[in-house]
């Protein structure tokens, strides 16, 4: 079998049930083909990929070079099919869009369905990444635009159109002294936001727009910032802030997600830190047709997240 997705999923599968009938029927194929496929790889390969000795199931260090192997065969296939869809399908134009998962889990259902209705010729493709990242990629013309928030810290070779925004929180967990029971959303002056700072917080990642903005605010009031925890995910961070492991400053948009907890929110002065949602393209740019709708459906989203 050449298909090595399929086969990554076989391996997969196998490694769960650690039981080749088991696995073989929740796979709809018989218990001895899958026993002779994993065979037949072995044989080829010289080596055995899968140790059967012990439950559960585990990869040998060869097993694990192979499946790499198979998950960069996967990758590299993905991207030379995107790569040659504007040969392949030349009427077809291709828009690659670089955004900040976090980001884009909120934006993009708010932006891609309608557009992609009104432009059935146009094809997506998602580069998610850091916002420095999508800023290079974008500059290296690896991406056409980028989607992002806080467009003052863009480089200066890149044009952008600002549309939408909302406001930052401190998440306070019960675990907290400064938590308010039977509170949800308190007053902006309830606490010196000095004060606030100067607790244990779970931040994002420095790769991250919002750490920008929380990192200003430390910096403004001359605090050293008491991290206990950083994640490369905002939407972790909250979540973390949530169950009480430290404070943290996170959106509406990403709040709103989150399961119904006893917390307080502290509304953040938007002088201090406040999201503006941009698109983004190189400067000098020629736009083609479906880019330049892209940017104007952009322009028509009403994106403002609130929480009552």
């Amino acid at each position: 079998m050449n298909d090595s997705e399929t086969v990554l999923h076989f391996i997969d599968v196998l490694l769960k049930e650690s039981n080749f009938t088991r696995a073989a029927s929740e796979l709809y194929i018989s218990q001895p083909y899958l026993t002779q496929l994993i065979k037949r790889i072995e044989k080829k390969l010289g080596t055995k990929i899968i140790d059967r000795e012990t439950i559960p199931f585990t990869l040998t260090q060869a097993g694990v070079i192979y499946y790499n192997y198979l998950e960069t065969k996967i990758t590299n296939k993905q991207k030379l099919t995107e790569q040659l869809t504007q040969y392949v399908s030349p009427h077809q134009e291709v828009i690659r869009i670089g955004v900040l998962e976090s980001l884009g889990t909120f934006l993009l259902p708010e932006l891609l369905p309608q557009f992609l209705l009104e432009n059935p010729n146009i094809k997506i493709q998602l580069s998610e990444n850091f916002p420095r990242v999508s800023e290079a990629h974008l500059l290296h013309e690896q991406i056409d635009c980028y989607l992002g928030q806080t467009p003052e810290s863009l480089n200066r070779g890149l044009d952008f159109y600002v549309n939408g925004g909302e406001s930052y929180f401190v998440i306070i967990p019960p675990t907290s002294k400064f938590f308010k029971k039977g509170h949800f959303i308190l007053k902006p002056q309830e606490y010196d936001i000095k004060e606030i700072l100067r607790e244990p917080f779970v931040v994002s990642s420095t790769n991250s727009a919002i750490r920008h903005q929380v990192n200003g605010a430390f910096q403004k009031f001359h605090i050293k910032p008491n991290i206990i925890l950083e994640s490369s995910s905002i939407i972790t961070a909250t979540n973390l802030a949530i169950k009480g492991v430290g404070l943290t400053i996170s959106a509406a948009s990403i709040i709103k997600r989150m399961a119904q907890t006893p917390i307080n929110l502290l509304p953040v002065d938007q002088n201090l830190i406040q999201i503006k949602y941009f698109i983004a393209v190189k400067h000098g740019q020629a736009l083609k047709p479906g880019l330049s709708n892209l940017i104007r459906t952009f322009m028509k989203l009403k994106i403002k997240p609130n929480i009552r």
